[in-house]
């Protein structure tokens, strides 16, 4: 992404006409991020990715992927935009040449409702990721918007740290961080916090919603998250990628019963078979070493992220091979560290697409939501599956039995609002 063009624009964006007396906020150049090393502030036209995206406020790359073909989202949406990064010691991220992770995104419009929503991004994708459907679905409405990256990025985050499970723990930290610094940002520009604060996110991004609405609630009004990972004791996805990897080279969408079934019975949904494709070559394989690299970095030894596509039956250090089950105890204690319990203390929404090939509804939905009803917060969790919903948008095109997710986030983040604001019964 080339820089951000803050200085060389500032004249023609600060002629654009205020909506709120200057005397009633401070000055963008005034506003300071608590705890962030470095931010830069820029007035913009339009903080939706209709501004952002020529003003280079934005990166279009960071959500690749993420919506359906020919998806419209709101514009029209003047306010402050800061990027900026909070200390780290990791520089995965190299957005507008900084090459520093903690890099966040914080957007204030000019007609501001008194809410907040906070959003990290799925994957190992940075604070831009969500721009599109999270972002300017928010920003229309009135909310401030402020967004991370995680704190590392890319698909060697095992890097980041000095424990099995470090990169992911930081993941809870920062949004944690940025939520508390983006409250005091509010503070500043509109001479109040918000009056309601909602934590949103996809897939990775969607784990996080859940651990902060167990682990940090008092920051949060509530939250929505969308194919939500999920971490648990059992393993999670280093126990539901393996069975998929060993079986679809066998034909298991071609023919061959058996290894269908086997992928079935690992929680992937009938139905999804036209998805299996894309995912074992673009993401199953990858996200099993990589995910394992950062949780279980012994079992290829000096190995980093194992072999790509190796063959079932390799034996030792391949992924394909991986049984989480018969791994060490030190293993599982560094997969129970970052694993959810279901003690949300706030109310969230959980969409889960019934076609979802990386996080299946029988292996993380279903589960998360059974977790929640033990731990007797079931009254707090509204699950709603959307047919025909897959992990992201962008796969849409590959089935005709596939449908868009998006609308189905914006009318569950409408159903939250009216919810947390007694405005419907539970």
């Amino acid at each position: 992404m080339p820089m951000l063009r803050s200085l060389a624009i500032a004249p023609l964006l600060l002629a654009t006409a205020l909506t709120v007396p200057a005397a009633d906020r401070p000055a963008p150049a005034e506003l300071r991020v608590p705890g962030a090393e470095y931010a830069v502030t820029a007035r913009l036209a339009d903080l939706t990715t209709t501004g952002t995206v020529p003003t280079g406020h934005t990166e279009s790359k960071d959500w690749e992927g993420l919506e359906a073909p020919e998806t419209v989202t709101p514009s029209g949406v003047p306010g402050v935009q800061i990027d900026g990064y909070f200390p780290d010691t990791s520089t995965t991220n190299a957005h507008h040449g900084w090459n520093h992770d903690a890099q966040f995104v914080i957007r204030l419009p000019d007609h501001w409702n008194g809410g907040l929503v906070v959003a990290g991004p799925p994957a190992t994708r940075r604070q831009y990721a969500n721009d599109r459907i999270i972002s300017d679905q928010v920003l229309a409405k009135g909310y401030a918007y402020a967004a991370t990256d995680k704190g590392n990025t890319g698909t060697e985050i095992y890097k980041d740290g000095d424990r099995p499970g470090d990169a992911i723990m930081e993941w809870h930290r920062r949004v944690a961080e940025l939520t508390v610094a983006a409250k005091k940002v509010t503070d500043q520009r509109y001479g109040r916090t918000p009056n309601r604060t909602y934590a949103a996110g996809l897939s990775a991004g969607g784990y996080l919603v859940r651990w902060q609405l167990e682990h940090y609630p008092w920051l949060y009004t509530g939250g929505v998250d969308w194919n939500a990972l999920t971490f648990t004791p059992e393993g999670g996805l280093l126990a539901t990628l393996p069975p998929a990897l060993r079986a679809y080279p066998r034909g298991a969408d071609k023919g061959n019963a058996a290894a269908h079934d086997e992928i079935i019975a690992a929680g992937y949904p009938a139905g999804s078979e036209d998805l299996w494709g894309y995912q074992y070559n673009k993401q199953w394989d990858s996200l099993q070493r990589t995910v394992r690299e950062e949780l279980d970095p012994e079992y290829d030894g000096a190995t980093q992220a194992g072999t790509p596509f190796c063959k079932e039956g390799t034996g030792a250090g391949c992924d394909t091979d991986y049984d989480f089950a018969s791994r060490p105890r030190s293993v599982h204690r560094a997969v129970e560290r970052v694993s959810l319990t279901g003690r949300i203390q706030r109310p969230l929404i959980s969409i889960q697409g019934t076609l979802d090939a990386l996080t299946p509804p029988a292996a993380f939905g279903d589960v998360y939501d059974r977790m929640v009803t033990d731990s007797g917060r079931g009254h707090l969790h509204r699950y709603i599956k959307v047919p025909g919903g897959t992990h992201t948008d962008g796969l849409v095109p590959i089935s005709k039995q596939l449908r868009p997710m998006l609308p189905s986030f914006v009318e569950s983040f409408g159903q939250l609002e009216a919810w947390t604001q007694g405005r419907q019964p539970r």
